[in-house]
């Protein structure tokens, strides 16, 4: 296993990102669901306080908020939890935002089943399918803290409605020498030719671990960061089903809807092979130690090395 260093978490590489990103952007407002120590827009607060809105808890509101000032030529950004903003502002999100076609980037924090301890109120296992439902929408989820920090400044210059995933732990640095950072271009971190890992958030850690056991046993992964849930790298899809035969998916997230869901619709499109996926299986998860929840969910990189084996046999 390659020994990565690890980095700060995906929030507070956003949060920190984001207010260097208010000094020269003077548009750029800022609300938050009464959660800003925790998503981290703490950091926009305590420079730019005349620009930041604590919104309460009351996402739904603090959306309509954010449309509003995006109508009248600001470039909000909203961040609450991921299952707060997601689920309980989807109604104003659907109306409001997307189908008005508004550049309002949401940011949702603690995704995914890592937080541990938080419990399962609290846990994002459906928000990046419910983003990627919402017509018009950009959604990204990155990897580590180099690749936040260029997702949150690409998403900053991007005209038009995102998401943007953040998530809670520390996550190993898979990008220690900087990152080439496009919206809906996958970054391919290792080359193979037996079977292509995608993942995106911190399974991208883990995809590379994997990798590294799957080649201690003579099988060559190929592992692509698709750090893009939508607009999907299709591309890059098709050139993975192509050239190596076979495809596992592995996200921090329910197996239906999010990335393998979107990543399965374009294999299906474009070049047929056999699949497998590494996710959530139609369940919530429970509170206890963020990494021992992923273990008993199956989000490990020895449950990605183990699917990949018995696809390829």
């Amino acid at each position: 296993m390659a020994d990565r260093e690890m980095g700060a978490a995906t929030r507070d590489a956003f949060g920190k990102t984001l207010a260097q990103l208010g000094d020269t952007e003077p548009d750029i407002v800022v609300l938050d669901g009464d959660l800003s120590k925790s998503t981290m827009t703490k950091y926009f607060a305590e420079k730019h306080p005349d620009r930041f809105f604590n919104a309460g808890i009351a996402e739904g509101n603090m959306v309509g908020m954010a449309a509003g000032l995006a109508s009248a030529g600001k470039k909000p950004w909203i961040a609450s939890f991921a299952t707060f903003v997601m689920s309980k502002g989807f109604d104003q999100l659907r109306v409001a935002v997307a189908y008005s076609e508004l550049r309002v980037v949401v940011v949702g924090s603690h995704g995914g089943i890592s937080i541990g301890e938080d419990g399962v109120s609290q846990m994002g296992h459906e928000d990046v399918a419910l983003a990627c439902s919402l017509p018009g929408f950009t959604v990204v989820v990155p990897a580590d803290e180099t690749s936040t920090v260029q997702a949150t400044r690409a998403l900053a210059a991007h005209d038009g409605p995102a998401f943007l995933r953040t998530g809670r732990p520390k996550v190993p640095n898979v990008y220690p020498d900087g990152c080439d950072f496009a919206l809906g271009i996958a970054n391919t971190l290792r080359d193979g030719s037996d079977v292509t890992l995608i993942a995106n958030g911190l399974m991208v850690s883990l995809a590379l671990d994997a990798a590294d056991a799957l080649s201690a046993d003579g099988i060559s992964a190929r592992v692509l960061d698709m750090h893009t849930a939508k607009p999907l790298d299709d591309e890059a899809v098709a050139k993975a089903a192509t050239e190596t035969g076979a495809i596992v998916v592995a996200e921090e997230h329910l197996l239906r809807g999010g990335l393998g869901s979107a990543v399965a619709m374009s294999v299906a499109k474009q070049h047929p092979v056999p699949m497998r996926f590494v996710g959530i299986d139609d369940t919530y998860a429970e509170s206890g130690i963020g990494t021992d929840v992923l273990k008993k969910y199956g989000l490990t990189s020895s449950d990605i090395t183990q699917t990949a084996k018995e696809l390829v046999g």
